[in-house]
């Protein structure tokens, strides 16, 4: 374990700096020691004048836990705070944080009385607005948008066109394979980590919203099933591949051409997914993933990405082998993910399959009430909550004096910060169908309104990521060995109005897909009443979130 010493420039006393206790005898050398009770947070990078070298023992009882030290060259390239990350405050109150986007007051000057004030008059104008003006639902789902030429959909529908984007995922993941396996295992000189964290789980968030579901086409685990299925049918025995006998299990082939879907991207399953089964396979994969990225001991190392990757790529292609190619968009945890923020994208499909411009609230409207559905929005929203107080001191302190250890309690947290997510949500549809009455779909009806909920706080989260770590992990990509450093996008206070923005105008959005919905489903008495525990929902979600950004 590396100890650590205050170089004598350090200015001390000010801010949320080290706490001394009063006997301490300060100054630099074999006198300077920590407190017992020094708590330690994470993710933070050394200030001026402060160095870790070796040095005077800590103080006895001082355990400065499992992996003590920071990512090289930076934030961990995950975008995860991971707990091993673990440094003391610093003195200087004016450092901010880039990672995630959230820290603490003194990152983001805003005055938390006017951001609360601010939300909550957003929320009460808008539902009273709605209840007043609002009485039959305006949006038409996926049978509503403005067709585009005939030429761009011949252009964004042809074979030369989807190919090229299969073969740009399959490249790009090709290059991310390669580096993992040969590059240095060093986030700040190894392009993986970001491409996974950053480019991939960051970045699908502004290309789903602008060009609608991508990752259907640049999924390369999907583009590797098609080549594997080809390959497999030409080493087919000639018997098989021609045996057109009839059967009784089996619909003439006429049938089967004029049951496809208009999209060119669904196929016939080999075996048909259970209908019960809907989308909790995604969910499981999301989970997963935050729990890489959030909880375990080396997000941002190669092996650990090797592994990860390597099992989740052998159960998805085993499992699509088995279900066919619907089970990509069904259950892959990233085109979920995609699909679902590409609802609110001004660029989709009507249900005839014509490329459309729509109001994206007529596409979050057309959102599908799957199994499954509710668990994927509550995973995003839940892990989301969960980075955001992971940076605790408080939380920090009980992880490391956890008598289950750090990874269990970790994971203990990121559980339960998604099934507080999950049990708010069901006791708002519990109260909805007490008010109301009962309605087709209790649980899924309303799902579909913490959508922009979700977006809103990931944009909250991700913003200061993605346009630092972004440019970053490219410019390594294109081969520059001198990546500049990440600089802050946008200074303290403009960073503190985009992300109370971002989770105020999620809320907005939410409250306006709800009244729509329940202005459809419940006779005209008792639509706004059946609205109130969703309003509540939403304050209490606002809540949540604006304390996590202003703690």
């Amino acid at each position: 374990m590396t100890p650590l010493r205050l170089a004598p420039d350090l200015p001390l006393g000010s801010g949320p700096g080290l706490p001394f206790t009063p006997d301490l005898p300060l100054g630099s050398g074999p006198d300077l020691s920590f407190a017992p009770d020094l708590p330690f947070t994470q993710g933070l990078p050394l200030g001026p004048g402060l160095s870790v070298a070796p040095g005077p023992p800590l103080a006895p009882g001082v355990s400065a836990g499992a992996g003590l030290g920071a990512c090289p060259g930076g934030p961990c390239a995950g975008g995860g705070h991971s707990s091993q990350d673990v440094v003391p405050y610093l003195a200087d109150p004016s450092t901010t944080l880039l990672a995630h986007g959230i820290g603490s007051q003194h990152d983001l000057p805003i005055s938390p009385f006017y951001a609360f004030a601010g939300a909550f008059a957003a929320l009460f104008v808008s539902f009273l607005a709605l209840g007043l003006l609002w009485s039959t639902s305006r949006f038409r789902g996926d049978r509503s948008g403005l067709a585009l030429p005939a030429r761009f959909q011949r252009v964004a529908d042809a074979p030369a066109t989807r190919t090229t984007l299969r073969g740009l995922g399959l490249v790009a993941a090709l290059a991310v394979l390669l580096h993992l396996l040969l590059g240095p295992d060093d986030p700040a000189r190894n392009l993986a980590p970001g491409a996974v964290y950053v480019l991939l789980w960051v970045g699908l968030v502004p290309a789903s919203l602008l060009l609608g579901p991508v990752w259907r086409l640049l999924n390369p685990l999907r583009t590797l099933h098609r080549l594997l299925a080809v390959v497999l049918r030409r080493r087919a025995p000639d018997r098989l591949r021609h045996d057109r006998r009839p059967s009784p299990d089996r619909p003439p082939p006429n049938r089967l051409r004029h049951d496809r879907r208009p999209s060119p991207d669904r196929l016939p399953p080999d075996h048909p997914l259970p209908p019960w089964l809907g989308q909790w396979p995604a969910a499981v994969g999301l989970f997963g993933f935050t729990w890489l990225e959030l909880v375990s001991p080396d997000p941002a190392s190669t092996t650990t990405l090797l592994i990860a990757l390597g099992c989740f790529a052998t159960v998805q292609l085993a499992l699509a082998a088995r279900f066919g190619e619907n089970w990509f968009a069904d259950a892959d945890p990233f085109e979920a993910y995609s699909d679902l923020l590409a609802r609110l994208s001004p660029l989709g499909r009507r249900a005839d399959g014509r490329l459309v411009l729509r109001n994206p609230f007529h596409g979050l409207d057309a959102t599908p009430e799957r199994p499954g559905l509710v668990a994927i929005v509550c995973v995003l929203l839940g892990s989301t909550a969960y980075d955001g107080y992971s940076d605790n001191p408080s939380w920090i302190n009980a992880i490391q004096t956890s008598p289950l250890g750090r990874i269990p309690t970790a994971t203990l947290g990121l559980l339960g910060s998604i099934a507080l997510v999950a049990a708010l949500y069901c006791l708002c549809a519990a109260a909805t169908r007490l008010v109301s009455g009962p309605h087709p779909g209790p649980l899924t009806a309303f799902a579909h309104s913490l959508v922009p909920i979700a977006l809103g706080y990931l944009v909250a989260h991700y913003f200061s990521l993605l346009v630092t770590e972004g440019p970053r992990t490219v410019i390594m990509a294109a081969g520059t060995d001198n990546a500049r450093e990440p600089l802050p996008p946008l200074g303290p206070g403009a960073l503190a109005a985009l992300q109370v923005i971002a989770v105020v105008t999620g809320h907005v959005l939410g409250v306006i897909a709800a009244h729509d919905r329940s202005v459809r489903l419940f006779p005209p008495a008792k639509a706004v009443a059946g609205q109130l525990p969703l309003l509540a929902l939403m304050i209490t979600y606002t809540i949540g979130g604006l304390s996590l950004l202003l703690n």
